[in-house]
């Protein structure tokens, strides 16, 4: 009797869990971001191979042997979809001038001092930076002016406020709208323009997944909008590639920078747990005049997301 409750009650844990799963599984393989708690789940969905596996193992020692085929199938399904997303082609053009991205989130500027030193430290071309408040802006623009003569900001207080710094002239553009500052321009890189573009959705919170959803639709609209021109958008997307709505940005021809680097499942948020858990919603996209040389996800005191670090090569096009 106690063993038959004991089947019965693994067999119990072991449906629960991949019904759980199953419906996050399933929305992903319907190129849908579904409703709360989907969005959030899609987020780390490497991480559910944990409750999975589990799942397999109460099956198993329950000889619930639907269970175990439905586990493996589940367990199946995940395993590919932990492949990376989105072409890889290469420019056939001839190299034209190299170019150092930064994209930061300062959490409310509060990684402001650690982003000013990796920003003199690593020298880069073009930084983009996201809940970059007044205070933010205003340590930025004093002790980089030299370096960064022109820069591009949407002013605002809290997460709000961002900032584009760049050592190339700008030509103010439209930007995205968001409910947080996503300012945009075009660069004049060593005489070829570059489409720049700064990233920050609203999060997928329980009650805004559908403003994140449309905010994402906007990003993607204004990728599909400059086919003709190198373009480059980075920022935070409180999205990652197991997102819909982030693989339809994607699918405009843009590719993901870190990806291209072999970084492609490199988590950059929650900074804490980064090396442990977490999941990789900062980016740096790129338009297919570009390679990519390079890569790194940067640890910054005082925030809770890693800064990506790329380098970047525009060619020309045949």
């Amino acid at each position: 009797m106690n063993r038959h409750r004991g089947r019965r009650l693994g067999a119990w844990c072991a449906g629960l869990l991949l019904a759980g799963v199953s419906v996050v599984v399933g929305c992903r393989a319907a190129d849908t971001d579904g409703i709360t708690p989907v969005p959030q789940f899609l987020a780390f969905l490497p991480w559910l191979l944990a409750p999975a596996g589990f799942a397999l193992l109460c099956a198993l020692l329950a000889r619930w042997w639907p269970g175990v085929v439905w586990a493996v199938a589940v367990l199946g399904l995940l395993a590919w979809y932990l492949e990376p997303y989105g072409g890889t082609g290469e420019p056939d053009g001839p190299p034209l001038a190299a170019l150092r991205v930064l994209t930061s989130n300062v959490e409310f500027g509060r990684g402001t001092p650690a982003l000013l030193r990796v920003v003199r430290d690593r020298h880069p071309d073009v930084v983009f930076v996201q809940e970059c408040e007044p205070g933010c802006r205003a340590l930025l623009e004093r002790e980089a002016a030299d370096a960064y003569p022109y820069r591009r900001a949407v002013t605002a207080d809290g997460s709000k406020g961002s900032l584009i710094l760049s050592r190339f002239p700008l030509t103010p553009a439209a930007g995205v709208a968001g409910t947080m500052g996503m300012p945009g321009a075009v660069a004049d890189v060593r005489g070829h323009p570059v489409r720049l573009q700064l990233a920050h959705p609203m999060p997928p919170l329980p009650d805004q997944v559908g403003l994140w959803r449309r905010e994402l639709g906007r990003l993607r609209a204004f990728a599909a909008a400059g086919p003709d021109t190198p373009t480059v958008l980075a920022g935070d997307f409180n999205a990652s590639q197991d997102h819909a709505a982030f693989r339809h940005i994607l699918d405009t021809g843009l590719s993901d920078a870190a990806r291209l680097a072999g970084h492609d499942r490199t988590p950059s948020w929650p900074a804490r747990t980064a090396s442990v858990t977490g999941a990789q919603i900062d980016h740096v996209l790129v338009s297919p005049d570009f390679t990519v040389t390079g890569a790194r996800f940067l640890r910054l005191s005082g925030t809770d997301h890693r800064a990506l670090l790329t380098d970047l090569m525009l060619h020309g096009r045949k």
